[in-house]
């Protein structure tokens, strides 16, 4: 048996700790190692809300600490975490995002890894070598858990698993990697590996946001991302940093086994990217449906659930 990952979708009043303990049994995931600590890892992303689609959903990962207190006990300790970005501070996105509250409610840790001890790692991808500056929880932690979102990028094609790893930098001004992103990207997986990812795909993000409702879940990030790409219409064989990373041993295509959702069904209704969609016609969408969301308290409107 292959590196497994599991598609699930979302079933009517359905918790969101039910929809991802049923992910987690398609893969049989049991996490064997004794821990007292958690640390998740969400996509927070600038101050857009989970409605747009780029966010990781505070629901999402409330019903995973839901779930780790259910099946290991409460007095785990819980630590949900995100770094400073070039135009980002996490102090203020835990608070517009909805995280402040969730912490309150769940009695779990907020932290900032750009406020952490920062321990410098080298390591080689291809023929370049990148130096990173990596929060000491996350080198530390007893059980590391992955929580992207299911979105497109322009630089990369998808964001998903391995791209939100990359949000673990410890240093805020990601942007000095740009010119090597896709070896960045590689290469910081390549010193921080999580025990598990759980996609948000509640929401999912391509030329406009979708209500997907689906739960992905594997142990294996490059598993996570080559299904993702194929479900947003993408050819994984031609996205750069998973090209990169099956050089470097970090994922084999041919070990992967999904189950669940068909993956061909779903990428039929993703929203796929156009070559006709502008930055500037981008922006000003995502602020218009921000301010939808804010208005009427709904997702989004109706009549972008389907495609």
């Amino acid at each position: 048996m292959g590196e497994m990952i599991s598609l699930v979708h979302r079933q009517v009043s359905e918790k969101a700790r039910e929809t991802i303990s049923r992910a987690l049994k398609l893969i049989d995931f049991r996490y064997r190692n004794s821990f007292r600590t958690v640390v998740i890892k969400p996509n927070l992303c600038y101050y857009w809300r989970a409605s747009t689609g780029y966010t990781t959903d505070p629901e999402v990962v409330s019903g995973i600490i839901d779930y780790i207190h259910e099946k290991y006990g409460r007095d785990i300790r819980i630590i949900v975490a995100e770094a400073d970005a070039s135009a980002m501070k996490t102090k203020y996105a835990f608070q517009i995002l909805g995280y402040n509250k969730l912490a309150k409610k769940k009695n779990v840790m907020l932290f900032n890894l750009s406020n952490d001890v920062l321990e410098e790692r080298e390591v080689e991808v291809g023929n370049c070598r990148i130096k990173f500056k990596i929060p000491q929880l996350l080198l530390e932690s007893d059980f590391f858990i992955n929580v992207p979102k299911l979105k497109v990028m322009r630089t990369t094609k998808i964001t998903c698993a391995f791209k939100n790893i990359f949000g673990c930098i410890g240093e805020p001004r990601k942007i000095v990697y740009h010119p090597i992103l896709s070896k960045a990207i590689v290469g910081i997986n390549k010193i921080l590996q999580p025990h598990l990812t759980i996609v948000d795909g509640l929401v999912a993000l391509g030329r406009y946001p979708i209500k997907l409702n689906l739960i992905m879940a594997s142990v294996d990030p490059f598993s996570v991302d080559w299904v993702a790409s194929r479900v947003m219409g993408y050819n994984p064989n031609k996205v750069e940093f998973l090209k990169i990373a099956i050089k470097e041993k970090l994922g084999n295509p041919k070990d992967i086994v999904a189950c669940g959702e068909n993956i061909k069904d779903l990428s039929r209704i993703f929203p796929k990217m156009s070559f006709f969609s502008s930055e500037l016609l981008w922006n000003i969408q995502f602020r218009l449906l921000n301010c939808y969301s804010k208005i009427v308290g709904d997702v989004i409107p109706p009549l972008l659930e389907k495609p």
